[in-house]
């Protein structure tokens, strides 16, 4: 690997015999290059590269694309296509596939007058026999340009084989771009069974008949920066292909949970796109509840028919970046978010602060309306995916939790109820590692105080503003949580 520091002190004869394999059988490219000096980047390298060869006349350019060798072919052709090829596979066609790739490149240079290219890394035979057979259908001029193009990422991919800017100082900057609302439905996804069972709940796990998830995708890396500064489109990934991306690979998935179905994804996107140096995934899971039917002269459930449910909604961030050839996990979550829980009596706020700028009256017994957004994190962010089922946490369970602890606490605050509430959630679940709270109180406003013969109020919604808390329980805060209760209950049997 080497550096730019180590490219920019180069002389022009070693640049070029490092550089000369770039571009397939063109090393005037990398002589050129030299001229242009310094890099700054392997992108400004890249731009510097290309830029030479859109610079070229028609005839240097077409005798650029003759070099290439056809794909899936026998022939001889350069180290750094071998590797590709055999990457994709196409090393290992039947007799049958290598006769139909055969003809079917035949035919496009005959159409076309140069060689069918597509930069193939990350993708398999039956990608490239698809392009191939839509991209026949093209005009030559978009062909041309097209085989340029797919030169150009080509050289970008074995650019990041043999540089490295690791040690380099880069300006930080935000760059990133991608795709939002991305709606997939899948039918009979694998159920989710064998998940753990607590007193709280009772939820047993998913049949997954009919699974909705809403996905943002977001990427970003140094490769991207020419779009944006340059208009140069070249490695841009249009977010129409994220769509479909997600969508498609909802089929091929083979787990159990939206996190899982997130982890994957974003392994998929950074494996088919070298030049992506991270992702970051949202999905918000779109639930669907079984309805009622009658059947054989008996009421139960029916196995066909679902409706959207709940008012809250349930969803799952991952955040994964690129190292050389590792894919690390930088965070990932999952939330629950919108629970709107509403408590008519057992509910204080006294001894707060008094003073010429306070107006709330003190009340041993309100009714308490709260909205809550809580995010668990787990130790091992494999538990997230449900290999092993007994160790996810399901939505439905967090949502129990936090409702059953609600009815058993006489609440003096929002801040001690979400406290509690987090503290149940770690007790219950101890491979995770924390949990965190966005809450609202959205207590309403008394229109009736007394109703004659009834102990009931009639309340209104609450003027804006509104309150709010963020807190988030630590693993250490039930652990102590957990003691006072055993000390407690060792007080009592004494």
């Amino acid at each position: 690997m080497f550096t730019m520091d180590d490219l920019n002190q180069m002389d022009t004869q070693t640049l070029t015999g490092t550089l000369g394999s770039i571009f397939e059988h063109s090393s005037w490219i990398a002589e050129r290059s030299a001229a242009l000096r310094p890099f700054s980047s392997l992108s400004d390298l890249h731009r510097k590269m290309t830029g030479i060869v859109k610079a070229a006349d028609r005839e240097t350019q077409l005798d650029l694309i003759k070099k290439h060798p056809q794909l899936g072919t026998k022939k001889t052709m350069s180290g750094d296509s071998v590797r590709e090829q055999q990457n994709a596979g196409l090393n290992k066609l039947e007799q049958q596939e290598y006769e139909e790739f055969l003809k079917l490149n035949e035919h496009y240079y005959d159409r076309f007058g140069f060689p069918f290219i597509l930069a193939v890394k990350g993708k398999t035979k039956q990608d490239i026999h698809q392009a191939l057979l839509a991209r026949l259908e093209s005009e030559r001029e978009m062909e041309f340009q097209q085989a340029l193009i797919e030169i150009y990422r080509i050289a970008r991919f074995r650019l990041a084989d043999i540089i490295t800017e690791k040690g380099e100082t880069q300006m930080k900057r935000t760059m990133s771009y991608g795709k939002g609302n991305v709606f997939a439905y899948r039918t009979f996804l694998k159920p989710l069974t064998g998940v753990k069972q607590i007193p709280e709940s009772s939820f047993a796990g998913r049949s997954n008949t009919v699974v909705g998830v809403d996905v943002t995708c977001e990427i970003g890396g140094e490769a991207f920066l020419p779009s944006f500064t340059d208009g140069d489109n070249t490695l841009v990934v249009a977010t129409d292909s994220m769509k479909n991306f997600i969508q498609r690979h909802l089929a091929s998935y083979e787990g159990t949970t939206t996190e899982g179905f997130l982890h994957y994804v974003a392994h998929r996107f950074l494996d088919t796109y070298s030049h992506m140096d991270k992702i970051t995934l949202t999905g918000e899971d779109i639930p669907f509840e079984a309805m009622p039917a009658y059947e054989e002269k008996e009421l139960s459930t029916s196995r066909l028919v679902f409706r959207r449910s709940r008012n809250e909604r349930s969803r799952s961030v991952l955040k994964a970046e690129r190292t050389e050839d590792t894919i690390t996990i930088k965070e990932q979550y999952s939330e629950i978010m919108d629970l709107q829980l509403v408590k008519v009596s057992g509910n204080s706020f006294v001894g707060f602060i008094r003073d010429e700028y306070t107006t709330l009256p003190e009340d041993g017994n309100r009714p308490l309306f709260v909205y809550l957004n809580i995010s668990w994190q787990y130790e091992n962010t494999n538990d997230a995916y449900a290999s092993d089922p007994a160790r996810y946490v399901a939505a439905e369970q967090v949502r129990d939790l936090a409702s059953t602890v609600f009815h058993e606490l006489e609440t003096p605050s929002i801040q001690n109820l979400i406290y509690h509430i987090g503290c149940r959630i770690l007790m219950r679940f101890p491979q995770l590692t924390d949990v965190s709270f966005q809450s609202q109180n959205h207590t309403w406003d008394t229109v009736v105080e007394e109703i004659p013969g009834s102990k009931g109020k009639v309340y209104t919604e609450p003027r804006p503003p509104f309150g709010f808390q963020r807190f988030t329980v630590t693993r250490e805060d039930a652990e102590k949580e957990k003691q006072k209760n055993d000390e407690a209950i060792g007080t009592l049997k004494a």
